[in-house]
């Protein structure tokens, strides 16, 4: 078994979350999952993401179990699907993942698609934190205006945002709204889902060649030294062993900043604010097809 040396991040609820995880978003359940998170648990992953949505909850939790790692030592994320966000339906839809995890608590639980009852989701997701069914709670793909519309009504602060992120788009705005609550932001995208243009860029594999590390390497440690936690995705055992390789350099500060300044200020492949956004997701598949 890989010895872990992944850092960890300390959220504004006090908890302790891996800097780095693994993430499962489009790996089927059809034992690929199980695979895959088996392979990283035994690479030295600690902190495994997945959503019900994804449709892969079972097999991530059989992969933690089988593992032999002791639960305490795994983080586990989860979240939930906006057509469960009625009260009611995200008290039953929490349970629904414990037990389809097999675990008797998920370390952070997300509000996936922040749309529709979302004050509800998150009164349940509270209730369930002070009940001890999950240790921290959080949001994910919320913008500013997204963000403004809902946070300022909640009782407790989420602890994360997880959203798209890469060095063309550094979410800048975003980032100043969650400093001031101390909120961390979690990165999905991180290596821009594999954009050549972005591999290809010359400050990059400048960097990459100095420390002899690939470009997804430099990529990461970036997002890491920028306080961000990252969750690169891979079914390749050699990949998933590669991505994890970024805490024996640094970057100087000269370099952040010249990779700060491949920012683009636009927006990423996914605009949460775009009119019809709302609606395709509410429609997009129903997570209970199979229940």
């Amino acid at each position: 078994m890989a010895e872990t040396n992944i850092p960890t991040f300390k959220l504004n609820d006090g908890t302790e979350i891996p800097s780095f995880g693994f993430g499962v978003f489009q790996i089927p359940a059809d034992g690929t999952t199980y695979k895959a998170v088996s392979d990283a648990l035994k690479l030295g992953y600690r902190h495994i993401d997945t959503a019900v949505a994804y449709f892969n909850e079972q097999e991530v939790g059989k992969a933690i179990k089988d593992s032999g790692i002791p639960r305490d030592q795994i983080w586990v994320t989860s979240k939930m699907w906006l057509q469960d966000f009625a009260y009611e339906d995200a008290k039953k839809a929490i349970d629904t993942s414990l037990n389809k995890l097999g675990l008797d608590y998920i370390d952070l639980y997300l509000i996936h698609q922040p749309y529709g009852k979302v004050d509800e989701a998150w009164k349940a997701m509270e209730e369930a934190k002070k009940a001890g069914k999950i240790r921290s709670i959080g949001v994910s793909n919320m913008t500013v205006k997204i963000w403004n519309q809902f946070v300022p009504k909640f009782a407790t602060l989420p602890s994360v945002n997880q959203v798209q992120y890469n060095p063309y788009f550094q979410q800048k705005e975003l980032r100043k709204v969650m400093a001031k609550a101390h909120v961390t932001l979690e990165a999905w995208g991180p290596l821009g889902q594999g954009d050549k243009e972005l591999f290809n860029e010359p400050v990059l594999n400048d960097i990459a060649k100095k420390y002899g590390k690939d470009v997804g390497q430099v990529i990461l440690r970036f997002e890491h030294q920028e306080g961000i936690i990252v969750f690169p995705k891979s079914v390749h055992e050699s990949r998933i062993e590669s991505n994890k390789n970024i805490f024996d350099f640094e970057l100087t500060s000269d370099e952040m900043d010249a990779i700060r300044a491949l920012d683009r200020n636009g927006k990423g492949m996914h605009d949460p604010d775009a009119p019809g956004v709302q609606d395709m997701l509410l429609n997009a598949f129903d997570v209970h097809a199979n229940d």
